[in-house]
């Protein structure tokens, strides 16, 4: 697989009222995965997927979420979880996808367990990488509240200087991207949904409710959640990434293919 086999495509579209210009990145295929990114990443994250054994050949899709990457929104303060998830619904019929694997990162993975609630006859599975499913995992979201600031632009320099500190294993290659991938204009609004719907929105009850195949990919680091137990008792398949925090696609990322792999097989 060469670069030349991407499909490389700016999307507009409207999402409610908000006008939306996304990245994409496409490789035609069977058995299509969407990967949504993590708050601070980007689709060329997942990129590797053409190229890992087992994977290959098969579909590819992955896009910037509007203010993150190459994408854009025409107010950048209504990008909440909610309107992601209103987008990924719409882009993946945009593109023609009756049926496909999810698989989502963090931020992605809160916007891809809606997603897979939303519309379980066409995800087929759902593989969530550390994705909020309790207030716990609001380490990075929460700091909205914990440490507000009336800048936006403070606040993202502020939110990378801690990244770059933090123990988390990659954390400090994560925070030498936030201020270059990331729209300071759009993470009080994703933030706080954020927030609200890991305090109040019974995630980890839907999670475990979900009728595909799912598996829930965490570090090693983490392997102190307090819900690991409860998604395994409910048939979830979890799974433990040695070496890794919360960012194994750059910790660990042949264990992550090789879990992705076996989650979408």
């Amino acid at each position: 697989m060469t670069s030349s086999s991407w499909v490389r495509e700016s999307v507009d579209m409207t999402i409610g009222d908000v006008e939306v210009s996304i990245d994409t990145l496409v490789v035609p295929g069977p058995d299509p995965v969407v990967f949504l990114h993590g708050f601070g990443s980007t689709k060329e994250d997942y990129a590797d997927f053409v190229r890992f054994p087992g994977l290959a050949g098969r579909g590819f899709v992955a896009y910037d979420a509007p203010g993150f990457g190459r994408s854009r929104a025409s107010d950048s303060s209504r990008i909440t979880i909610d309107l992601l998830v209103d987008l990924a619904e719409a882009l993946t019929s945009r593109l023609g996808l009756e049926r496909f694997d999810l698989v989502g990162h963090s931020m992605g993975g809160l916007t891809g367990l809606l997603l897979a609630e939303r519309a379980p006859d066409r995800v087929r599975s759902f593989v969530d990488i550390e994705g909020n499913v309790a207030p716990e995992d609001c380490f990075l979201s929460r700091q909205i509240l914990t440490h507000d600031d009336d800048s936006a632009d403070e606040f993202l320099r502020r939110f990378a200087d801690r990244a770059f500190d933090a123990d988390e294993s990659s954390s400090a290659l994560y925070a030498s991207r936030v201020l270059s991938t990331v729209d300071p204009d759009v993470v009080r609004p994703v933030f706080e949904s954020m927030v609200d719907l890991s305090d109040h929105g019974d995630l980890l009850s839907r999670m475990t409710g979900l009728s595909m195949p799912r598996t829930f990919m965490h570090g090693a680091q983490n392997a102190h959640l307090s819900y690991l137990p409860a998604l395994a008792e409910s048939g979830v398949a979890v799974v433990q990434i040695p070496h890794s925090g919360h960012w194994p696609m750059y910790a660990n990322p042949v264990a992550m293919w090789e879990a992705i792999a076996a989650g979408t097989s």
